[in-house]
């Protein structure tokens, strides 16, 4: 009895400190993605769908950017900027147009930070360019690669991807191609993917075997 009880406080005491967390379940914390789209075999993909002007999208950003920082060698996130109407079109060239300049690390809490935070509206080149200059970047390259091919296709791309993975809404995260995590508070979000990853990890290692 004495071993019992003394057991029984041990789960007690790990309980209240956190470390004890249900397993993720189907249907209450991902879903699965039907038809599951073509995922890399050498890394574990996750790609998050996002749009600027999305107040959770902006909650869940500063989460997600300190996750990648420590995530592990064998993870790689991507980022899908999503449209679902035209009108929203200008910020995913805009995405596009800084990766591809390698400076979209530097602008992408700027972006956020000017909507959410300061009301900007950030809604078409002019006012893009604009606001890109202020903030270091050369605006005659920004808008050249805006109004690039190269940009333009993987918008084009992007819009194919929201329709492939039947994206509804956003911020969405989507790993290995099947597993979806939408519709959690960040911290949450970010536990999930961890074990969703996890997840990934073991059924590979399973299907070697």
């Amino acid at each position: 009895m004495k071993k019992l009880i003394t057991n029984l406080m041990l789960v007690a005491a790990l309980l209240m400190a956190g470390t004890v967390r249900a397993e993720i379940q189907l249907g209450k914390d991902y879903t699965l993605l039907n038809p599951a789209q073509p995922a890399p075999a050498n890394k574990i993909e996750v790609l998050e769908f996002f749009f600027y002007e999305c107040p959770h999208c902006f909650h869940l950003h500063p989460f997600i950017a300190k996750w990648e920082k420590s995530k592990a060698p064998d993870v790689e996130i991507s980022y899908v900027p999503t449209m679902f109407r035209d009108s929203t079109e200008p910020l995913a060239h805009a995405y596009y147009a800084l990766e591809g300049m390698g400076q979209i690390k530097q602008l992408d809490d700027a972006i956020y930070q000017a909507i959410h935070v300061n009301q900007t509206n950030l809604y078409d080149l002019d006012t893009i360019g604009a606001f890109v200059s202020k903030h270091g970047v050369d605006r005659a390259k920004f808008e050249a690669a805006y109004n690039s091919f190269s940009v333009q296709s993987k918008v084009t791309r992007a819009k194919q991807m929201i329709r492939s993975y039947n994206i509804q809404g956003t911020p969405t995260l989507v790993v290995d191609g099947q597993y979806v995590i939408t519709g959690l508070q960040p911290e949450d979000a970010i536990r999930v993917l961890n074990e969703v990853i996890a997840k990934v990890r073991k059924e590979r290692v399973g299907k070697k075997h």
